[in-house]
């Protein structure tokens, strides 16, 4: 298979952007530099947010920045985007029709990896954007998995997760998580999607277990394979 040049829409979050870059590395099969990825990140910090947008329209759209960044990204040389942000797929649909190329679908992949991994009952942990527009929730129903929504209560506090930890730079511990952890398990999710790439650094940092599906891990095996390249073993 021919070897392609992935593109990086970044900046949504900046920190998750530089760490799919570093997962990219770390899970290519590779011994030496001229066995990895060609990746252009672009960790354009001016895309207006998402969530937002998605619940207040008269806020500034971010698809016509996204789309301008994927061109850019084709123009020197990217034959296939990947955008590390979950909120962003809302709009899958009209930023795969303004790229000149191939836009991966992380929410679509995520859902097929819960599927792949036997899952019956998955607990989604997002921004309220995401779990309004439904992505989510769709993507797992097409694999016959039942979708888990957190209560009004932890919706808000995995919001406060992203936006004055994560965001913030400020670190997250495990007594700031086991709440969360405590209350997707009552729901009794037999997995958890990490479904924002700001929770992804969470999950790097506190190392959580093996019941939660991080979605910027998929992205990146996701668009390694794209590429053609090879995963490394486990």
């Amino acid at each position: 298979m021919k070897k392609r040049t992935l593109g990086i829409i970044g900046g949504v979050g900046p920190l998750a952007t530089m760490f799919i870059g570093e997962m990219i590395v770390r899970r290519t099969k590779a011994q030496r530099d001229q066995e990895h990825l060609h990746t252009i990140i672009d960790n354009d910090t001016n895309i207006p947010d998402r969530t937002a947008f998605i619940l207040d329209n008269t806020k500034d759209n971010p698809v016509p920045v996204i789309i301008e960044d994927a061109n850019k990204l084709a123009s020197i040389g990217a034959d296939m985007i990947a955008i590390p942000c979950n909120t962003a797929h809302t709009f899958y649909n009209e930023i795969e029709k303004g790229s000149p190329v191939p836009v991966l679908h992380m929410i679509c992949e995520t859902a097929k990896r819960a599927a792949d991994l036997g899952a019956k009952r998955v607990g989604i942990l997002a921004t309220t954007g995401t779990l309004t527009s439904r992505m989510y929730q769709e993507a797992l129903e097409t694999y016959g998995i039942t979708p888990v929504v957190p209560d009004n209560e932890i919706k808000a506090y995995v919001m406060s997760i992203i936006y004055d930890y994560v965001k913030a730079g400020k670190d997250v511990t495990v007594e700031d998580w086991q709440p969360i952890e405590e209350a997707m398990l009552a729901l009794q999710c037999d997995r958890i999607v990490l479904g924002c790439t700001e929770l992804s650094i969470v999950n790097r940092d506190l190392k959580l277990s093996d019941i939660y599906i991080d979605s910027l891990i998929v992205l990146a095996e996701c668009a390694i394979l794209a590429c053609g390249y090879e995963l490394a073993e486990s």
